[in-house]
């Protein structure tokens, strides 16, 4: 025979402090399901292209059927060692990157080294280098990108010692930048602050332990 159980519940503001605390974790490991970094890789999309690095593309289900093509972009973090970013990419000189990234990203001291080590190096090598970047093995940071460095001179000269490292270096140096950019759009998104105010502002009500109701 059905029975009528009625539950008390409360809004966010209205919880213990434990109880607050175990709500929000309830949020976090909600909120971490969704896309919550696409803004991140959107920026990073932009940053790759102003650099001369061309992201590769890999095809990706929807829900309601049928594929769309996703940048080859991955991360795993943040608290384990291993954890970090990696991608996939053609990477070929582009004219004017140190100022084009100074203009998207006046403050950004790592982005404007990155930009200038490319820059140099092309230049010792008569803007002639290009390069691939492909994932390897089953963890995703700088060192599970296999990178390889071409020089596409006409009259066959070699690139200089040092051209194959730097493109390496300035690379890898660009995936760490996007783990650290990610990191911290977790931590904001995480924080107290707005998972307090998203809570509140779809009105969710928990039981008097922090448990999600309804």
């Amino acid at each position: 025979m059905p029975e009528i159980i009625e539950t008390t519940v409360y809004r966010l503001n209205e919880l213990s402090d434990s109880a607050k605390d175990s709500a929000r974790a309830w949020y976090c490991e909600s909120a971490t399901d969704v896309d919550w970094h696409e803004f991140v890789y959107e920026d990073f999309e932009t940053i790759c292209e102003t650099l001369g690095v061309r992201l590769k593309t890999r095809p990706v289900r929807l829900y309601g059927g049928g594929t769309r093509q996703k940048p080859s972009i991955w991360f795993r973090g943040f608290w384990s060692q291993g954890d970090g970013a990696c991608f996939e990419a053609f990477y070929s000189y582009e004219k004017n990157a140190p100022r084009k990234i100074r203009s998207h990203a006046p403050q950004d001291g790592e982005l404007h080294s990155i930009a200038d080590a490319l820059q140099a190096i092309q230049r010792r090598n008569f803007y002639q280098l290009h390069g691939e970047a492909s994932h390897r093995g089953h963890y995703y940071h700088e060192y599970c990108m296999s990178i390889s460095v071409e020089r596409d001179s006409p009259t066959y000269q070699d690139m200089t010692e040092d051209a194959e490292e730097a493109v390496i270096d300035a690379l890898r140096d660009l995936a760490r930048w996007l783990y650290r950019q990610l990191e911290r759009e977790y931590e904001h998104q995480t924080s107290d602050a707005v998972v307090d105010e998203t809570i509140a502002a779809n009105d969710y009500t928990f039981t008097a332990s922090g448990r999600r109701f309804g």
